[in-house]
């Protein structure tokens, strides 16, 4: 199905043909033509990894301008876990747009925002009193955890680990660990920010004791347990390499922030909101954050973010301390409280322990069959495949680009993440069918059979 102009818009959403469908090479024609209006308009540092011009998506797939039908295992980085346009939160989104788009909270409340934070602190983990406050992306959200956090604590320094992300602004900056591309060129970065060492399985080989016994000395010996105002973490770092720390290394780390009124604030942007088969990966762990920031899969598509936590940590700041123009804005929260309602009744949750299951049984053959795969690793629909040398161990990030890159050409949009850039990371939106999801993999399969080593 090639678009035209006669045929009109292409309607998205699951309504769309569920099947990878190429007409033209990628990419075609009109892709290429918005791309030169890109390069053209568009700030060279605002970069791209499947060379489409989208038009239309639901269920499992992306369509492009050229009718090329994609399968989609990226999510838009974990956004669209409900399924693209999916038709709870288009209704919802509709039925406010025409009521009204924006007040700010801040100036005329809404019950829409009041709604969102109401389900969030019945939804995130911890058997205490809990209050939330919405933002619009997860660096903000991040940045007002820890400014909460310095409030309440009245200390400065903050930890966060290595292989982490936690955003783009200069604070998040200072608290990701990769250079490139996210912080080269761009500090000097915000202080009182240090790094522990995290745990990293395959290539520490520790136990989650020993490994939070390290983080912890050396918290000890070059911060003070005195002078720090949080600990921030993602249960399962994301753009670090979908790393899941051994057992008992999250647990341990929060009880020596609680032992030493520390903050302990769980980053769950890329993990919550059933994306690893529980709502949110800390009851994975077992572990209660003080804190916790969400954004993402949050509501549908559509930019919000927010911190739930502890009542008492949440109430810190003083009146006008927390907000924004735009945070919780009445249509976000509208695709927030559409989106949940989805994750809670719909069996989304459920859905991603499945989707995990299929992921992990067919990539696990993979590597069992070629040593380049050095590991499988995941929960749920957040899983992971890392790329290495065989001979000497050392991360293959040409592997993983090539793979990538072959995939999307053939119709598979993949994203590849790591601090060594030799990490594929799946996050199919949690409507893809087992066909669709299968289909993805072989082509996947492929392109690995098919790369060099």
């Amino acid at each position: 199905m090639t678009l035209t102009p006669e045929a009109g818009p292409l309607i998205g959403g699951p309504g769309l043909p569920q099947e990878r469908r190429l007409v033209t090479a990628i990419p075609g024609p009109r892709s290429q033509e918005l791309l030169d209006r890109k390069a053209a308009a568009v700030a060279a540092g605002v970069g791209h990894t499947a060379p489409i011009s989208a038009v239309a998506a639901g269920g499992g797939v992306v369509v492009d301008a050229d009718g090329n039908s994609l399968i989609d295992l990226g999510s838009g980085i974990a956004v669209t876990s409900v399924g693209n346009a999916h038709p709870g939160v288009v209704e919802a989104v509709q039925r406010q747009a025409a009521q009204f788009t924006h007040t700010c909270f801040m100036v005329s409340p809404y019950e829409g925002y009041v709604e969102v934070c109401e389900a969030l602190n019945r939804l995130v983990p911890g058997a205490f009193a809990k209050k939330s406050a919405l933002f619009n992306s997860g660096a903000e959200a991040v940045e007002n955890a820890v400014k909460i956090a310095r409030k309440f604590t009245g200390r400065q320094a903050v930890v966060a680990f290595d292989h982490a992300y936690h955003g783009r602004t200069n604070l998040t900056m200072a608290l990701t660990a990769k250079s490139m591309p996210y912080k080269s060129g761009f500090g000097p970065f915000a202080s009182e920010v240090y790094r522990a060492p995290a745990s990293y399985p395959l290539r520490d080989g520790l136990s989650g004791a020993e490994a939070a016994a390290r983080s912890i000395d050396l918290i000890e010996k070059q911060v003070g347990a005195a002078n720090l105002a949080a600990v921030i973490i993602e249960p399962i770092q994301g753009e670090g390499g979908f790393i899941v720390p051994a057992e008992g290394f999250l647990p341990a780390v929060a009880d020596w922030c609680r032992d030493n009124g520390v903050v302990f604030i769980a980053d769950e942007v890329q993990t919550g909101f059933g994306r690893t088969g529980a709502m949110f990966a800390s009851e994975l762990f077992g572990v209660e954050p003080d804190l916790m920031t969400l954004a993402k899969g949050i509501a549908g598509g559509l930019p919000l973010a927010a911190v739930t936590g502890r009542a008492d940590i949440m109430d810190a700041s003083h009146a006008g301390g927390l907000g924004g123009t735009y945070g919780g804005n009445p249509i976000a929260c509208a695709a927030a409280l559409a989106s949940i309602d989805a994750f809670e009744h719909g069996g989304l949750v459920d859905r991603a322990t499945e989707i995990g299951t299929l992921l992990t049984s067919r990539l696990d053959t993979m590597r069992e069959s070629d040593p380049r795969i050095a590991e499988v690793r995941g929960r749920g629909a957040m899983v992971a495949v890392e790329f290495v040398d065989p001979t000497t161990g050392a991360p293959d990030a040409a592997l993983a680009g090539r793979v990538a890159k072959g995939a999307i050409a053939e119709g598979v949009i993949v994203l590849t993440c790591g601090t060594h850039g030799n990490v594929i990371r799946f996050l199919p939106p949690l409507s893809i069918s087992d066909a669709l999801l299968a289909e993805g993999l072989d082509v996947i399969a492929a392109q690995f059979a098919g790369a060099s080593a």
